[in-house]
């Protein structure tokens, strides 16, 4: 069977290359991994092949016959396990599990894993195996969801900017916070001395932490901090974001700020909430904060 590369086949079909495999990604047909395109599974079943070949290296090539342009992900009733989500993407269970459960979709419970409010959102179906074990299985749907692709693949999903998001108040002329970026002790780069404060406190906690997070909602929304799941004494906590409250002065920061605790609420997201009163003693009350939702750092 003659095959074409992707690059051949894109101008086959009157395409850029770049058009064409941002359409096989959409398919859920080849993935990044490595700095190099992969096959899935369901790209092998449509004749995708790894070529390789002396002077171009490895590409993947297509039946001559195939036309992605006339392909569909149709709805579909069939549930995937965490095993088959993995052989999507050649990783393991194992991580698909623990991706799935950093972006708050499922926890882990005393015997495997319980599907939360946010994973409900997604299609996510509670399970239990007949030892008693709990699991949760997914609608194919989520092969193509923008957060999980993020998480699977991040550097093919770089953050270049918050332009979808509400504008926000400049910290330089509404507040008193420094222009530049400030560097904690992680490394992170935060925009002000009291998430200094608050980022550094959770590295000496050894707190498993991300700066400015986007949320795994409809809405392009960013948190200032998120802590996964599993993180203080036991690896028994839930995840949690936490906002910082740093303005009270200011119509359209305050319009931000109702607009997201709405969005928290809705989206049944556990939520710290932190602001300047809180700073006069913040090892206390973040421990106690934190303490809710089976984070303890003592």
């Amino acid at each position: 069977m003659k095959t074409l590369s992707t690059t051949a086949l894109s101008k086959k079909l009157g395409l850029t290359s770049k058009e064409l495999f941002d359409r096989l990604v959409q398919l859920n047909l080849i993935y990044r991994k490595d700095d190099k395109w992969q096959l899935t599974a369901s790209g092998k079943k449509k004749g995708g092949k790894i070529i390789s070949n002396e002077k171009y290296g490895e590409f993947i090539a297509w039946p001559e016959s195939f036309n992605p342009l006339v392909v569909t992900n149709k709805p579909s009733n069939k549930l995937l396990s965490a095993t088959k989500i993995a052989e999507q993407f050649q990783i393991s269970n194992r991580r698909v599990n623990n991706i799935i459960s950093e972006i708050g979709w499922i926890e882990q419970s005393v015997k495997g894993w319980t599907v939360t409010a946010l994973g409900k959102r997604v299609g996510g179906i509670q399970k239990e195996h007949q030892s008693g074990g709990a699991y949760v299985l997914w609608p194919t749907s989520i092969l193509n969801d923008t957060h999980f692709l993020k998480s699977i693949n991040p550097t093919e999903y770089i953050v270049t900017g918050k332009s979808n998001e509400p504008e926000q108040p400049n910290h330089t002329t509404e507040t008193k916070y420094p222009d530049t970026l400030l560097k904690t002790k992680d490394g992170h780069l935060v925009r002000s001395r009291a998430e200094v404060i608050i980022d550094n406190l959770l590295y000496d906690y050894g707190v498993t932490h991300a700066y400015e997070r986007e949320l795994t909602v409809a809405e392009t929304v960013f948190s200032d901090f998120y802590i996964p799941a599993r993180n203080g004494k036991e690896n028994k906590g839930k995840a949690v974001y936490i906002e910082f409250w740093g303005i009270n002065d200011n119509e359209k920061y305050l319009e931000r700020k109702k607009i997201k605790q709405e969005i928290y609420k809705k989206n049944e997201l556990n939520l710290i909430e932190l602001d300047d009163k809180h700073l006069d003693n913040l090892d206390s009350n973040l421990r106690k904060l934190l303490l809710k939702f089976d984070i303890n750092v003592e």
